[in-house]
């Protein structure tokens, strides 16, 4: 039985720049924006990550 690494609740610059097939730094942007949309509604956020279930609502839902 493989064990599986749970998956964070927030995601990183690597992951978004391979998810969306863009550069580092414009992983960074994306990241840096969606943290201040989240500070907008007054959420918590982190520099250089992002809450994974807001990333997916914003670029992965059609």
């Amino acid at each position: 039985m493989e064990s599986k690494k749970p998956t964070s609740n927030f995601i990183r610059p690597d992951e978004v720049a391979e998810i969306c097939a863009v550069s580092m730094s414009k992983a960074y942007k994306i990241i840096a924006n969606l943290n201040a949309e989240l500070q907008k509604r007054g959420k918590f956020t982190i520099r250089g990550k992002t809450n994974r279930r807001f990333f997916e609502e914003q670029y992965l839902e059609t």
